[in-house]
This record gives structure tokens, sequence and C-alpha cells, in this order.
């Protein structure tokens, strides 16, 4: 079994809906990273992710939505849009925190469960999940799971630790 067979069985995915996405941007050519939890593993030891969270280019926002609507069922939250698909689990989250656009420029292409996609750096990943840890807004085992992949890339890296606030690294 492939890694991307994997992510579907996992997905409960009738369709590989995530390459489809990924062909859309780059049918489109709107420059994005991952972010998120699949940026986690693309660094370290994967662990099972339903949420491709992602940020692309802004001024190409309204033209990615437009044309994924054609695929997805489009959820608007206070610092996302959450596209879905009744084909599979899997649930693409399109950050709109503006604080996000300057990891772009800086993502290299990765493979994350046999998919190739451009990834934050490790550094952004890691800035990006203290963030999302430290939004009191958010649910607690949201938080919670934002701080596990915290301890894994410091865990790998150590070299990170340096880069966390003192908060977290009294966590650890």
């Amino acid at each position: 079994m492939t890694k991307k067979e994997f992510m579907n069985i996992i997905s409960n995915g009738r369709e590989d809906l995530l390459q489809q996405f990924l062909d859309l941007l780059k049918k489109l050519k709107i420059d994005y990273c991952v972010i998120g939890g699949l940026a986690v593993n693309a660094y370290v030891e994967p662990v099972v992710s339903m949420d491709l969270d992602i940020v692309v280019v802004a001024k190409e926002f309204d033209r990615l939505i437009k044309a994924s609507a054609k695929i997805f069922k489009i959820e608007e939250f206070p610092h996302s849009l959450n596209l879905s698909n009744p084909k599979t689990d899997l649930r693409i989250q399109l950050q709109t925190d503006s604080r996000y656009q300057l990891f772009i420029p800086r993502a290299s292409v990765k493979e994350v469960m046999g998919y190739k996609m451009k990834v934050a750096t490790i550094e952004d990943v890691l800035q990006g999940k203290i963030w999302a840890y430290g939004d009191e807004e958010r649910r607690k085992s949201k938080r919670q799971k934002d701080l596990a992949d915290i301890f894994r890339l410091v865990e790998t890296f150590p070299q990170l630790k340096d880069l966390l606030p003192e908060s977290i690294k009294n966590l650890l």
C-alpha cells in the first residue's frame, strides 16, 4: 500500500480530493504552503491528520475559492475557510490570518504522506504552531494537539527550543 492509498483509506476518500486540490493550485498557478499538522509530518515521524492547513497568496484567494466551489462545500470561520466534500473526511482549511503570508516565499516542495506539496520551513511551521497554541479561543483539544506538535518538532530538532517562548519552554 502506498502512502497516498493509506491517506485516502484513513480519510474515507472515495476520490483523491487532496490531489485534485493540489492540481487545482498548480493549474491556477497559485502559490501556497502547507502550515499545519501535515506540515509537521514533513519534518518528523508522521501522525494521522484529517486536516490540510494551507495558506495561499492573498491576492489569489478569491479566484481559488471560486474555482474550488465546483468541487467543495465552503464554510467560513474566524481565521479560515474550510473546504469539504462528502467523498472524503479530509478537510482543507485555508488560513486567512495575514501573518502566514510571509511563510509562502520561504516554503519548499516536500513529500508528505505520498503527496508532493509546498511546505513552510520548519521554523515557520513551529511559529504557526506557537500561534495556534497561544490562541485562547481555540478548543482546548486543538491547542493540546498544537502543543504535542511543538514537542514533536523540538524533540527531533532540539535547536528549535531557542525559538520557543518561555511559557512553552517551561512545559518541556
